[in-house]
Order: C-alpha cells, then structure tokens, then sequence
C-alpha cells in the first residue's frame, strides 16, 4: 500500500479523470483551462506540505490532485520546471474526495499586490 502522504501518480490522475469523464455542461469559466500535469506541494496556513500533481491551470486558478483533505482557504502552491521554480498564492475554494483515497482541489489564483 502506498505512503498516504505520497504524491499521486500520473496514472493515479488518469484513473480519476477517465472515471469523471467529459461534462456535457456548458462551461461557464471566463478563462480557458489547460491540461496541466505537473508535481506540485500545497502548503497549508498550518505550515503542513502535502505532495499534489497539477490537474489544470488557468490563468485565474487551479486543479490539483493529492492525498489528504485540504480545507479551504489561502495555501501556497509550488510547482517546478527543470529551470525555475514558482510559487503561487492560491484561494483554495473547494475539496472533494475522488477514487482510491484521493482528493481534488481547485482554487483562484491571489493576485500579487506588491
């Protein structure tokens, strides 16, 4: 059985969006979402780090993959490529359970006022 903490798989984010599959729903969103899998760590206001895989990105929010509930609210989202790092404010507005112990989460990027 894998650590509870570990980061999800890219086959664990496949088997989770195949058994969702495509909404017949309009989609409402003002900005174009992309297909984005990427490891990633959310950390909480407690100062918890819990490893994700990016599901989509926008450029208002987004989707992650990972073990563990997270609760709503404002989380640090990290991402790395094999030359920068980014590091991202993010209003979590939403966790849900998903198969095989599994969360999605989605959330508004907060925009940088400095």
């Amino acid at each position: 059985m894998p650590d509870p903490f570990s980061r999800p798989t890219i086959n664990d984010l496949r088997t989770v969006l195949d058994s969702i599959g495509k909404s017949d729903c309009t989609n409402l969103r003002t900005s174009e979402r992309l297909e984005l899998s990427v490891p990633a760590e959310i950390k909480t206001p407690r100062g918890n780090t819990i490893s994700a895989m990016t599901r989509e990105i926008s450029r208002s929010g987004i989707g992650m993959l990972h073990r563990g509930s997270v609760s709503p609210g404002v989380v640090t989202v990290r991402m790395a490529s094999e030359s920068r790092q980014f590091e991202y404010q993010v209003q979590l507005e939403w966790c849900t359970p998903c198969d095989n112990g599994l969360f999605m989460s989605g959330g508004k990027f907060i925009a940088d006022e400095s």
